[in-house]
């Protein structure tokens, strides 16, 4: 683990830690309990979304992959993300590898995973969007609402300038860059599959329908994890409206995912919920609670995929193992 994602790591986990003594971790602890088999129909339900995003990825594809396929390779990515300390980035190189292994070829795969992810970014700042109208009916001061606009701005305008470096031929760049700084060596030649790579994202971008098709599937992602902070709250008792469950749900996601820094947003994700709980009445044990059984269904979800991961990776390097011993085998 690199010095810096130690510090954020630390820094989360620190963070977490404080929140949950200073509202009491036994009251948090019995108030998530509360939930019992509530945690996994929230699990089943994140179902839909992942459904959802893999669609989006999908649509990118010039050769379609089985639905299932696709499916695994988001729950996959979304587990790496979610649980390994890569900040954010672990996750789109993981599905691009899954989806060059089911059989569609590597720039196509890496391009729907680009695509897809920048379409992600755009359509998570529109659902923030709609969490601002939501939180301004409950918002009576106003210092809160004009730090998460400016955050969300500041993330939408990441987005939009991700997707226009990908119009000129950002991967080609990159890689002429890190090519410089490799003094010309062989095995850091990246410019023929970067190129690859830009010549495929371009392409998706230039059919038509694909890039809204990825959005609009997105957003539906999105707003389908609404249901999930409603059910959660149902289980624990304290049961909101469809409207604060937008809120909780759409700016809580945005303070996650300003926060990519810190593995899993650690820490950053429970004092948003705290924070905006309070707006909507929930206590600061019951807003814990809430981030907790979303802790709890990355957990279930999650580690199941890392095992298949890791499952499927040993049985690649033992066919290639197999391939690179046979023709010393029949040269004996």
């Amino acid at each position: 683990m690199k010095f810096p994602v130690f510090i954020a790591l630390a820094l989360g986990t620190g963070a977490f830690t404080a929140l949950l003594v200073y509202e009491g971790a036994g009251q948090v602890l019995e108030t998530f309990a509360l939930a019992g088999w509530g945690v996994l129909v929230v699990a089943a339900f994140h179902l839909v979304s992942m459904l959802l995003d893999s669609a989006a990825m999908g649509v990118v594809l010039q050769r379609p992959l089985p639905r299932l396929l696709l499916l695994r390779a988001r729950w996959i990515g979304e587990a790496v993300n979610g649980l390994l300390p890569v900040a954010q980035m672990g996750g789109p190189m993981v599905m691009a590898r899954l989806l060059a292994r089911s059989g569609t070829g590597r720039a196509d795969a890496g391009a729907a995973v680009v695509v897809s992810t920048t379409q992600q970014m755009l359509s998570q700042a529109a659902f923030a969007l709609l969490g601002m109208v939501a939180l301004a009916a409950h918002a009576g001061d106003r210092k809160l609402l004009y730090a998460l606009l400016v955050g969300i701005g500041l993330f939408g305008a990441n987005a939009i300038w991700f997707y226009s470096l990908q119009k000129r031929g950002l991967f080609a760049r990159l890689a002429r860059l890190l090519n410089r700084f490799s003094s010309g060596r062989d095995w850091l030649d990246f410019s023929g599959g970067a190129e690859a790579l830009d010549s495929a994202v371009q392409g998706a971008y230039a059919r038509r329908g694909v890039g809204m098709a990825s959005f609009l599937l997105n957003l539906a992602g999105w707003l389908v994890g609404v249901g999930e902070v409603w059910l959660a709250l149902y289980f624990l008792g304290h049961p909101v409206s469809l409207l604060d469950a937008l809120m909780l749900e759409s700016l809580g996601q945005a303070i996650r995912g300003i926060a990519f820094a810190i593995p899993g947003a650690l820490g950053v994700q429970e004092g948003g919920y705290v924070l905006l709980g309070a707006l909507v009445g929930l206590s600061p044990p019951t807003a814990l609670a809430l981030s907790l059984i979303k802790r709890a269904r990355e957990l279930l979800l999650g580690i199941p995929a890392l095992i298949c991961w890791q499952y499927m990776e040993g049985r690649w390097l033992r066919r290639r193992l197999a391939r690179a011993v046979a023709p010393i085998n029949k040269g004996t």
